[in-house]
């Protein structure tokens, strides 16, 4: 672990190289032209400014409101650094609206306030609600933090949110129900003992409270002690809330028998020796940042029972706000909700506590260096990485806004809702949603699900993707693999429900002896036996394809877990291509704006001229069947139009001249660099000659190398999805799920290959 002063001397490179800060403005609209700047500005931007001064609910129609939240603060109790004023908070303030962009795409302004009393604060607070559609509350000091938000929460018609109260109180209430399920004991019954009595530990008791434990249970501290009847050192109003009859005035005297501790204060005040006087089975959420009140080590030395857990990220059971208020925000902000309530509180903490015990996926043990998570002692809190928060705890959020009476418009269909939700951090969400609609109306008029195949029946990312599939009933999943192996599986990850799914297991079904006798027939020149046909039909990659093949199924995805050629290669054997073109592999990056198809990215290493020119139909066909209309094609090189005379751009020159001989139906002009060919300002300035006339939709790369190392170095750098590979131009619709996709990647892909089945069906 790095000392002190190298974590120091990173952050502070961090926030200031490159452009200072943390955020930026970007515009969502293109600003090119003149005329796109007459829209945007002056005279266009008249027309909407005159549409809400008539409807002013038309604000949320024609700008930002609807998903603008102001986080405002004035810095008198940033982090645990204290009062350092509103401009030293604002590092914090602009890292908040990182978060907010990166967990749920909530668009931030980050608003410091030089003004330390409640009444200055509320005013200026109130007067920006025309900008915003929620205010996030950060960094102000109990008990002004009290009074300011509950003034504006009277106030203003948005939802006012002071995270550093509500959002600890959400995570550590979700954390603590859990850490009373595992160890067997009930909210009503159970002794809890909190330290300090700031904004975070009296909002974390009120949810407590409402969560079932009682209040003559429940111990609150502060640095004079226990809050007790009677008391008078120290006291206000919002401290008398908590003030019981007790014995003890000490932390020490009430942690005796406690079954749980909450810390909101400082490191070193809970000791080991207090922490033995615990209670069986004691809950420890020891929260101080940096530094907790304890650290989990120091608790095993005396307590090999105890349930820990903290505000720091190399522990288990990290208590990170992180989790509640992008997801908290982004369902309020859905619905419009005049407020966030306690039912709308209370609906994230059963969310979290809920997904806690669902199955992790692959991708967020990778993120976590391959470590596994199971609910348990050690697994209480969902991490932050894991994208199913976003689409767990907002439409809970929502749902709560609706039903208690604070929402504005009302949700009809959450599961639609939800899976808008899982693309909204993708680029690719505009694509994917239009692809989705696609198919339903497809499905609809083919008056039955695509039966699509699976390979390795028994993975995880597969059984997920299938549960998702088998709900929305426009893709009936059928796994492939053994059915005993594929149950277990489906038992252990909560999903017995897909019991019901068609499982075929190669060797046991009815066509293995017909199969292996007709991919005999087909390959007994290429080297295999009948031994060799029937071993190779026992695989799941060899028999899948053929099922599609003979019609039993209508397409097929190979995959997640084994290397491209062990599923490619079985693929092509087995159905081959159209007309005995040679395969290509395509890539589609979505960016926000504008989406390209690039080929070849897998498949063959050096394409000769006539290979680019078949690799540019067949990308070509694909492309209309997705995006249905006409698209214009560059071919890639390092050279412009005879600039270089090389072998390479000679090959691209020719490969341009058979396709418009061979395709003359196609747009396609080259040999062009890349970065010509993607604009078409420099194109048209640089070479107004071209047949292009626009930028291309299109990049056919002039060998692999290129192809591969382009689009991963795209979707690594820029903002880019990138979905693939799709195979082409195969007699059926087959493709590979990549090792590294996700549940809802693979969904995409599932989606994305049974509409270009769907169109082959139609044809």
């Amino acid at each position: 672990m790095k000392d002190s002063k190298d974590n120091n001397d990173l952050a502070l490179k961090y926030h200031s190289s490159g452009r200072p800060g943390k955020i930026e403005v970007q515009s969502t609209k293109p600003t090119l032209t003149a005329n796109d700047l007459s829209l945007a500005y002056s005279p266009g931007v008249a027309s909407p400014c005159l549409e809400i001064a008539k409807n002013p609910e038309d604000a949320y129609k024609y700008t930002t409101k609807g998903n603008l939240v102001g986080v405002v603060s004035n810095g008198s109790a940033v982090l645990g650094l204290g009062n350092i004023g509103a401009l030293a908070g604002k590092p914090v303030m602009e890292g908040k609206g990182v978060l907010f962009k990166r967990f749920a795409d909530i668009d931030v302004f980050d608003i410091e306030v030089d003004e330390p009393s409640i009444e200055g604060m509320v005013r200026i607070v109130k007067s920006l609600e025309p900008t915003f559609g929620g205010i996030n509350l950060e960094d102000i000091k109990a008990p002004e933090c009290f009074e300011i938000e509950k003034q504006l929460i009277e106030l203003m018609d948005i939802p006012v949110f002071h995270d550093d109260q509500h959002g600890t109180a959400i995570i550590a209430a979700a954390g603590f129900i859990n850490a009373l399920e595992v160890i067997g004991k009930k909210a009503s019954e159970v002794k809890v003992v909190f330290s300090g009595a700031g904004a975070a530990s009296m909002a974390t008791a009120n949810l407590f409270m409402e969560l079932g434990v009682r209040k003559e249970n429940l111990v609150m501290t502060d640095s004079k002690g226990v809050i007790y009847e009677g008391r008078r050192d120290g006291m206000n109003p919002y401290k008398e809330k908590y003030a019981i009859r007790t014995e003890a005035r000490t932390l020490e005297d009430a942690m005796k028998n406690a079954d749980a501790f909450i810390g909101c204060s400082a490191r070193g005040v809970l000791s080991k020796e207090m922490v033995k006087t615990m209670a069986k089975d004691p809950i420890i959420f020891a929260m101080a940042n940096p530094e907790p009140e304890i650290y989990p080590y120091e608790v095993e030395e005396v307590r090999s029972d105890a349930i820990m857990a903290t505000g720091r990220s190399d522990f288990p059971n990290q208590v990170n706000n992180v989790l509640g208020f992008p997801f908290i925000f982004r369902g309020a902000l859905d619905v419009r909700a005049r407020k966030i309530n306690p039912e709308m509180k209370i609906a994230a903490v059963r969310a979290l506590a809920s997904l806690a015990k669902e199955e992790v996926p692959e991708e967020v043990k990778m993120a976590y260096g391959n470590k596994e998570f199971s609910f348990g002692r050690n697994y209480l809190i969902p991490k932050p990485f894991d994208r199913r928060v976003l689409t767990s705890v907002a439409p809970a959020v929502a749902k709560a806004a609706i039903e208690s009476g604070v929402a504005r418009i009302e949700i009809k269909d959450f599961w639609e809702y939800t899976k808008n939700l899982e693309e909204r951090l993708s680029s690719s969400a505009e694509f994917t949603k239009n692809l989705r609609d696609k198919l339903s109306a497809k499905v609809k008029k083919l008056g039955r699900p695509v039966n699509m195949l699976f390979a390795e029946g028994s993975n995880t990312r597969i059984l997920q993707t299938a549960n998702l599939l088998s709900q929305e009933n426009r893709i009936n999943p059928v796994l492939l693999g053994d059915k005993e192996t594929i149950h277990k599986k489906m038992d252990d990850l909560g999903l017995s429900n897909l019991k019901e799914l068609e499982i075929i297991t190669p060797e046991k079904h009815p066509k293995f002896n017909e199969f292996s006798e007709l991919f005999y027939r087909e390959r007994q020149r290429k080297g295999v036996s009948y031994n060799y046909a029937r071993e190779l039909m026992g695989q799941e990659n060899y028999f899948g394809p053929m099922l599609v093949k003979h019609g039993m199924a209508d397409t097929m995805l190979s995959g997640p877990t084994q290397t491209f050629p062990e599923c490619f290669v079985p693929i092509l054997r087995s159905i081959g291509t159209v007309g005995d073109v040679k395969s290509a592999g395509i890539y589609i990056l979505v960016f926000r704006n504008r989406i390209l198809f690039l080929a070849d990215c897998t498949v063959q290493p050096d394409p000769s001229s006539e290979d680019l020119a078949d690799i540019a139909a067949s990308t070509a066909q694909l492309y209309r069947k997705i995006m249905n209309k006409k698209p214009k094609i560059a071919f890639l090189s390092y050279s412009n139009f005879g600039s270089s005379d090389n072998s390479g751009p000679q090959k691209v020159r020719q490969a341009v001249e058979i396709t418009k001989n061979k395709f003359p139906e196609l747009i396609v002009d080259g040999e062009l660099q890349a970065d010509v060919a993607v604009n078409s300002a420099l194109l048209d300035k640089l070479f107004p000659f071209n047949e292009l006339k626009g930028p291309a939709d299109i990049l056919i790369f002039p060998d692999l190398d290129a192809a591969n190392i382009s689009y991963k170095l795209i979707q690594q750098l820029s903002d880019a999805s990138a979905i693939g590979p799709l195979l082409t131009p195969l007699n059926k619709n087959i493709n590979i799920i990549q090792r590294t996709a996700n549940v809802n990647e693979i969904v995409n892909m599932s989606i994305l290959t049974s509409v270009l089945t769907l169109e082959d069906m139609e044809r």
